[in-house]
């Protein structure tokens, strides 16, 4: 299934027509710069992409059909819009919600801002912005300068200070996360990594990623950045609770609801493993990993946090290729042995694969919490279906250091 997309366009407060349906390569819904350019060269002026404003089929933020509110700067050429009939009260309704840069206003502020910012560095702005993703988790944008491109991204008050957490990083290890050459109050503006995302991580490239990791991360431990979420193994306990309370919006039966809430005396046990409480990435899966050969460079810290750092092994486990999967499980175990020895950070793996699920399915119902209506598909779903993942982890679990490990509690997982 591919992505096709429809836009209701506007500029300031006029709303001039509909345009679309289009088909583009890119299936993900946030992915706007496909966008952008189909509706520049149909309307002849150039456009932001400001929000989703319904998802009719598709799933996990991709595919199906989308429809966008779009901000022309300037007249469409005649005839490229058609006045279709819609509710123009989803144009103007003001939801307290909506992200900043899901405005008008918000979002040329936001680009006034970083024109400014780069200006004062001695690196103008030489062309217009290239808006690359927009949804309500961050806006991300490519600003070419003549001393080559700068990425800005803004991010919602849910997410974490990442110039704070980059900074810290970079105290301990400074080529080990982006430099960042300005911030303000959500919002960063990022040198250019050089390379590529590592999905497709070989390796080579896993091993050095994670040695360079932990050694940040144990550099770090009882050195916490003011400001930072607290997500220690008995505060994260205590915040799934108060989640899996919610009955009635997770859509989960008693049976499921009471298994959780026994996995989440895990936690307790976790702290005993003796892991460092450490600035945790909280998302560290090989997207956010760039490489040009040379270790990876570390980025997107918005859901960083205080804590437990089982928590980024697990993430980066669930989505390498299957065949480096136990290179990653390995090198962390190794890493964490020789920087916490009296530490077990095997027996961490075993009790926390199932809580990493229950710990993002906190993370997506902030998400869920966060945001407008209209972004909810998105994420819709998204924490029932995690810790229904945290229920299959506990009675089969996937990682090999696990499956090796003496199960830690086999009564608790055992199926009723």
């Amino acid at each position: 299934m591919s992505r096709t997309f429809s836009a209701w366009v506007t500029s300031g407060a006029d709303f001039l027509g509909v345009t679309g349906p289009f088909p583009v390569d890119v299936p993900w819904w946030a992915e706007v710069e496909p966008v952008a350019a189909r509706l520049e060269h149909t309307l002849g002026v150039p456009v932001l992409v400001l929000r989703l404003l319904d998802a009719d089929g598709g799933e996990s933020g991709r595919d199906g059909h989308v429809t966008y509110h779009v901000e022309a700067n300037g007249r469409p050429r005649a005839g490229a819009l058609r006045r279709d009939h819609v509710d123009e009260g989803l144009l103007r309704t003001d939801d307290a919600l909506r992200a900043p840069w899901a405005r008008a206003d918000g979002l040329r502020e936001l680009l006034d801002w970083a024109s400014r910012a780069l200006a004062a560095l001695g690196r103008p702005v030489t062309g217009p912005a290239e808006q690359r993703r927009t949804w309500n988790l961050a806006g991300l944008f490519r600003l070419p300068t003549a001393h080559g491109p700068v990425w800005l991204k803004a991010t919602p008050r849910f997410a974490a200070d990442e110039a704070a957490a980059i900074a810290a990083f970079a105290g301990v290890d400074t080529d080990l996360v982006p430099r960042v050459l300005a911030s303000g109050e959500r919002r960063v503006l990022l040198e250019h990594i050089p390379g590529e995302d590592c999905w497709t991580a070989d390796a080579a490239t896993v091993e050095a990623g994670v040695r360079r990791f932990v050694a940040a991360q144990a550099a770090l431990s009882g050195r916490r950045p003011p400001g930072l979420r607290d997500r220690r193994d008995r505060a994260l306990g205590g915040l799934v609770r108060e989640l899996l309370d919610r009955r009635q919006e997770l859509g989960l039966d008693d049976e499921e609801l009471d298994r959780a809430r026994e996995l989440t005396h895990r936690w307790e046990r976790l702290a005993g493993c003796g892991l460092p409480d450490t600035l945790v990435h909280a998302d560290f899966h090989p997207g956010n990993w760039r490489s040009d050969g040379r270790p990876p460079v570390v980025v997107d810290f918005a859901d960083s946090h205080w804590g437990n750092p089982v928590l980024d092994c697990l993430r980066l486990y669930d989505f390498l290729p299957e065949e480096v999967r136990p290179t990653a499980v390995r090198v962390w175990t190794e890493a964490w042995k020789t920087h916490a020895p009296s530490s077990d950070p095997t027996g961490a793996l075993a009790l926390a694969e199932p809580l990493a699920h229950l710990a993002y399915a906190l993370r997506y119902q902030e998400f869920l919490d966060g945001i407008e209506a209209s972004e909810r598909p998105y994420h819709e779903g998204d924490p029932a279906s995690v810790i229904r993942r945290a229920l299959r982890a506990a009675t089969h679990p996937s990682l090999p250091a696990v499956r090796t490990a003496d199960r830690p509690d086999r009564a608790e997982t055992s199926p009723r």
